[in-house]
């Protein structure tokens, strides 16, 4: 079984917006055996979107829809493909009352007008439940196919494909063959080397997967590499990729810190955790993009105890305890400096370990000795120290994103020395 999946915005069109609903669909679906054949985008235009369902109904016979299904004259989507299956749009009068309750408990006031364009839905169509928005999803069944409208918002459309999509689509499909294949997919995370890098090592691996393809998926973290196979059954190809994973990780030289949407910023905490010792943070370029990632993790105050931005010179002279000769002969941006504010910072917080940060984020301040990009990272943990200074590419935004993760990956590779060790504070 296959799938064509349109998405309607003009914002997508313009770049304004960026399109993950088609990722998250193409995930969801091939997880139960069904491929995503096709992704088309068209703006908010309502013989646009006829056309482009009427397209993807022609080839795959199942089209699912997203966008456009919002109160505002904009949103032309459901008209459109009523148009097609010769359906006209009538007043669901209960799911009217439910809109009317909705805003009564939860926006303060009447509901507006507009949306009672929400509660019309085209003759036989059935419904999807939205319990985080007000756009109901729909699907309309006819002699051109099926069509599922989705709602564009991320999180609505994400539950709603979870709950009702994907149970709909395997209920077809494993009613329609006795030969379901199932897609599974496994990612193992790597950071500090390049794409480039991670191809040479693992070459003579890869050309010997059984049943299981690579993809190299680079980003600022680093290179994600993508195992995906086909089987008969989930327990299968989970081996398949369990076998292919254990191939591939010898090759990838502790390079691997994690699968699928495992973060190093939790990594280093459920380490940290294990042995119980705490961690602090001293930072200058990045301004408290580490402290900010760590707190993003479900625990992190078991291990985390804080950290300092200290951005100006004076900053890092009385919070941190940086030697003022310090600063003046070697400069902010140096190894000596990163190595006191990580010390300083274990210090300040009582900590078992620390790290620190301080370089040049730009897109200003660079010099021929420290061109733009250059960010000294310090670790410490358990009597270990270690610096690195790297050069990193790309602008501001980037440069600051991968300092983050460079320094988070200096300290996970000091924690199994440090381990051994007593805590140094």
């Amino acid at each position: 079984m296959e799938l064509e999946l349109v998405t309607v915005g003009t914002e997508l069109l313009l770049g304004h917006t960026v399109d993950t609903n088609a990722a998250e669909i193409a995930e969801a679906v091939a997880a139960i055996g069904v491929r995503l054949a096709r992704s088309t985008t068209v703006g908010d235009d309502g013989a646009a979107i006829a056309d482009a369902v009427a397209a993807a109904l022609g080839r795959a016979r199942t089209v699912i829809v997203t966008g456009g299904l919002g109160p505002t004259r904009d949103d032309v989507t459901k008209r459109a493909v009523a148009g097609l299956y010769g359906a006209p749009l009538e007043l669901d009068r209960a799911y009217l009352a439910d809109l009317e309750q909705r805003f009564a408990r939860f926006r303060r006031g009447p509901m507006p007008e507009s949306n009672r364009s929400q509660a019309e839905i085209p003759r036989g169509a059935s419904r999807i439940p939205n319990p985080r928005g007000t756009a109901q999803g729909l699907v309309l069944d006819g002699a051109l196919g099926t069509a599922v409208l989705l709602p564009g918002v991320p999180h609505e459309m994400r539950a709603m494909l979870r709950d009702s999509v994907v149970p709909l689509l395997a209920q077809r499909l494993h009613a329609s063959t006795a030969a379901a294949r199932v897609v599974r997919s496994l990612t193992l995370r790597t950071t500090g080397i390049t794409e480039s890098g991670l191809a040479d090592a693992l070459a003579p691996v890869e050309q010997e997967l059984d049943g299981v393809t690579l993809a190299y998926l680079p980003g600022w973290d680093g290179v994600d590499l993508r195992l995906t196979t086909v089987a008969g059954d989930a327990t299968e190809a989970d081996h398949l990729l369990k076998m292919a994973a254990s191939a591939l990780e010898p090759g990838l030289g502790g390079r691997c810190y994690g699968r699928n949407e495992e973060d190093l910023a939790a990594v280093i905490l459920r380490s940290l955790r294990a042995i119980g010792w705490t961690l602090a943070t001293a930072e200058s370029c990045t301004g408290g993009l580490v402290g900010g990632r760590l707190t993003a993790v479900p625990g992190a105050s078991h291990t985390y105890l804080g950290g300092v931005v200290a951005y100006a010179n004076t900053s890092k002279a009385r919070d941190l305890d940086v030697p003022k000769d310090l600063l003046d002969q070697q400069g902010a941006v140096s190894e000596a400096v990163a190595a006191a504010m990580a010390a300083g910072a274990a210090r300040r917080f009582g900590a078992d370990a620390a790290v620190a940060v301080t370089g040049v984020a730009g897109p200003e301040g660079g010099t021929p000795e420290k061109p733009v990009g250059t960010v000294w990272l310090a670790a410490r943990a358990g009597g270990y120290e270690r610096t690195a200074c790297i050069r990193f590419p790309g602008g501001r935004d980037e440069v600051r994103h991968r300092s983050v993760q460079a320094v988070l990956d200096l300290l996970r590779g000091l924690l199994g020395r440090a381990a051994d060790q007593p805590p140094a504070r």
